[in-house]
C-alpha cells in the first residue's frame, strides 16, 4: 500500500504513474484543502472570460515537455491543445518596462548587432565580454552574479532578472544559477567559458547516454511505450513555443482526478504525522493512525518538514531551509483593447523599484473577445511593498495605478478578481543542488520509504513537477528491485 501527500499536479501526477505498476499496490492519496488541482486554478469571469490564477501556457520541449505532451495524449486532452508557434506574436515580442517606458527584447539574430533600449551596446558585444571573461571555479553562484560577470550588467539587469520575476518570482541576486543557466555554468566550469563549452559539449552523445538509460528503467520497471508520443512529434514539426487548454489549465489536473477516480482512494484529509518503521509506516490523519508501506509527498518542503520534524528533525531542518515566496495574482477583463502592442506581456526590472512584477496579456494567447490582462505582485519583494497581511482592495488599487501608469489606461475594467498565493513558489536559491543531495542521502541512510516530489526539489514549472512525479515513482520502485 502507498500513500500519496498532497494533490496538486505533483500529487496527481504521481498517482498517474504509480498506477502503471503494480507493485506499489493500493493507493491512497490525501489532499489538506477542499480541491484538488493545486496552484493550477482557473475562474471565469461573469462574461466568460478566462481567468487563469497560476500556471497558464507549457513549453513543449525537452525531456519534461515530451513528458507532459504524452500525459496530456493519455488523457484525451489533444484536441483542446491550443498550440501557440514560434511566430506568433506573443512568442516573438517579449516587454519589459524600464524608464518609464515599455521595450520590447531582441528576438532575432539580427538583433544581436543592434542597440536596443534599455541595453546601452550591441548584444554581440556582450558575446565578446563572454570570450574574454576568466573562470571562476564555483560550486553554485547566483545568476545576477554569473551573468553579469560573464555577459556585463545590462543584461543581467534588462535580461535575466525580469526573467526571473516572472519564472519564479525571485531575485535573482539570491537564485542559483544551476536553477535556469545549469548547462552554461557547467560550461564554464569544465571549459573555461560558456561559448568555449558549448562548442565542445558533446550533445548527441549526452542525449544517447540518457535515452539508453531512460530504456533501461522503463525494461526494468515494466513500461511497454517508446519514442516520442504523437503530440511531441507534431510541436517539433510545427515549431510551438509554448501550448495551453482551451478551458483553461485546470482542465489538466481535472482529467487526472477523473482517471484516478475509480482506482485511487483520494481523500481530502490532512496528514499532521509521518513515523517510518522498518517496514511501515505510521501516517497520523485527523487523530488516526493509517499503516502504509511507502509514501511519496508532492508537499511543499517546509509542509514535509512539520510531519517529520519529531522523528527526523536533521532533515525537517534541511527541508525548512527552502524558502517559497507570496505572489498577489489579479486578473482584470477590460471591455475594449487595451494593450499597446500584440504580446506575451511585460516584465519589471527590480532595479526600477516598482511593486509590480508583471503583467500577461492573456487574451492575446486566447484572443479573447474582451481584453484580459494578469498583474503579478510581490515575489521576493512582497513583504517590503505590501506588509504582512495587505487586503486585496489595497492590492488592487496599486495594482490598478501601476496599469494606469504603464499602459496610459483610460477605461476601468469591467472585471476583477484578486487572489494572494501564499507561498505558492519555492526558491531555488544558491547551495539548492547540495541542499538537495543531503536530503535525498538522507533518506536513502535511514532507509526511510520515501520519495519526494513536486516544486521545491527539482524546478518549479508544470513540466518539471509532472516529470518530478514520475522520477519519484522510479525511484522508488527501484530501490526495492535494486534492495
Amino acid at each position: 500500500m502507498t500513500a500519496i501527500l498532497g494533490g496538486g499536479i505533483g500529487g496527481l501526477s504521481a498517482a498517474f504513474y504509480a498506477l502503471e505498476n503494480p507493485r506499489l499496490g493500493a493507493l491512497t492519496l490525501f489532499e489538506a484543502s477542499e480541491r484538488l488541482g493545486g496552484w493550477i486554478r482557473t475562474k471565469r469571469s461573469p462574461s466568460g472570460a478566462t481567468f487563469e490564477k497560476g500556471p497558464r501556457t507549457v513549453r513543449p520541449f525537452g525531456e519534461g515537455g515530451k513528458n507532459t505532451l504524452r500525459m496530456v495524449e493519455e488523457l484525451n486532452l489533444g484536441d483542446q491543445l491550443i498550440k501557440i508557434t514560434q511566430t506568433h506574436p506573443t512568442s516573438k515580442n517579449r516587454l519589459i518596462y524600464a524608464d518609464k517606458k515599455l521595450h520590447v527584447l531582441p528576438s532575432s539574430f539580427l538583433d544581436l548587432f543592434s542597440t536596443k533600449s534599455p541595453m546601452k551596446r550591441p548584444l554581440i558585444m556582450s558575446l565578446w565580454q563572454e570570450l574574454r571573461a576568466p573562470k571562476v571555479e564555483k560550486e553554485d553562484e547566483d545568476m545576477y552574479s554569473f551573468v553579469k560577470r560573464r555577459l556585463g550588467q545590462d543584461v543581467a539587469d534588462y535580461m535575466i532578472s525580469p526573467m526571473v520575476c516572472g519564472i519564479a518570482a525571485g531575485d535573482a541576486k539570491k537564485i542559483s544559477v544551476k536553477f535556469l543557466m545549469r548547462s552554461l555554468f557547467e560550461a564554464e566550469q569544465k571549459h573555461g567559458g560558456v561559448l568555449k563549452g558549448m562548442l565542445k559539449s558533446n550533445k548527441l552523445q549526452e542525449a544517447i547516454n540518457k535515452r539508453k538509460q531512460e530504456e533501461q528503467n522503463d525494461m526494468l520497471l515494466g513500461r511497454t511505450h517508446k519514442g516520442s508520443s504523437r503530440l511531441a512529434l507534431l510541436a517539433q514539426k510545427e515549431k510551438w513555443a509554448v501550448w495551453t487548454l482551451s478551458d483553461g489549465m485546470e482542465t489538466l489536473p481535472g482529467a487526472l482526478v477523473d482517471h484516478l477516480a475509480d482506482k485511487v482512494d483520494i481523500q481530502l484529509k490532512k496528514c499532521t504525522n509521518l513515523t517510518f518503521g522498518d517496514k511501515e509506516v505510521d501516517v497520523e490523519v485527523d487523530g488516526k493512525l493509517h499503516k502504509f508501506d511507502k509514501i511519496i509527498s508532492s508537499l511543499p518542503a517546509q509542509n514535509l518538514a512539520e510531519l517529520v520534524k519529531k522523528q527526523h528533525p536533521e532533515l525537517a531542518q534541511e527541508l525548512e531551509a527552502i524558502p517559497s515566496v507570496t505572489v498577489a495574482v489579479i486578473n482584470f477583463e477590460f471591455k475594449d483593447k487595451v494593450v499597446p502592442i500584440e504580446a506575451f506581456g511585460f516584465l519589471i526590472p527590480p532595479n526600477q523599484n516598482l511593486p509590480l512584477l508583471g503583467v500577461i496579456f492573456d487574451s492575446c494567447v486566447r484572443s479573447e473577445k474582451s481584453t484580459v490582462l494578469t498583474a503579478m505582485m510581490g515575489g521576493a519583494w512582497f513583504d517590503q511593498y505590501f506588509g504582512k497581511n495587505p487586503t486585496e482592495e489595497y492590492l488592487l488599487s496599486i495594482a490598478m495605478e501601476q496599469l494606469r501608469n504603464i499602459l496610459n489606461l483610460k477605461q476601468d475594467p469591467v472585471h476583477v478578481d484578486v487572489s494572494i498565493l501564499k507561498d505558492c513558489i519555492p526558491q531555488q536559491i544558491v547551495g539548492h543542488d547540495a541542499r538537495m543531495k543531503r536530503i535525498r542521502d538522507y533518506i536513502t541512510a535511514h532507509g526511510m520509504s520515501l520519495a519526494i516530489c513536486g516544486s521545491s526539489y527539482q524546478g518549479i514549472g508544470v513540466n518539471d513537477v509532472i516529470l518530478s512525479s514520475k522520477n519519484a515513482i522510479d525511484d522508488m520502485l527501484l530501490r526495492d528491485i535494486n534492495a
